[in-house]
């Protein structure tokens, strides 16, 4: 099947960091662009960090110099550094146009990864 998996959520303190990964199946055999969303409580989702297939990267200014994105083929990450209580939200791997042998779908979702910055 077609899905992404995130991992890395946790409980961190703030000025603390995280990192956070999303894989995506072995169905998969390209994805143009990948990107970490979010969501923190009482708002909308929103774009944190983006990187094309071609290592082009696009960050939130909200996390610009803490935040860093990476990639490796269909696996992207995240690192989270100097985390502050307002990162606090679901994190959603994203990826758009995502190419198995048979299918193109326009964009997959996976299912959040929740991370907590609090003391």
């Amino acid at each position: 099947q077609v899905q992404l998996v995130e991992s890395g959520g946790d409980l961190v303190q703030p000025g603390g960091s995280l990192r956070l990964s999303c894989a995506a199946s072995r169905s998969i055999v390209r994805i143009n662009t990948m990107g970490w969303y979010r969501q923190a409580p009482g708002k909308q989702r929103e774009l944190v960090a983006s990187i094309t297939s071609g290592g082009m990267t696009s960050y939130a200014d909200s996390v610009k110099g803490r935040f860093t994105i990476s990639r490796d083929s269909n696996t992207v990450f995240l690192q989270m550094n100097s985390l502050k209580p307002e990162d606090t939200a679901v994190y959603y791997c994203n990826a758009d146009q995502v190419f198995t042998p048979t299918y193109r779908y326009l964009e997959v979702w996976g299912q959040g990864t929740l991370v907590t910055v609090s003391s």
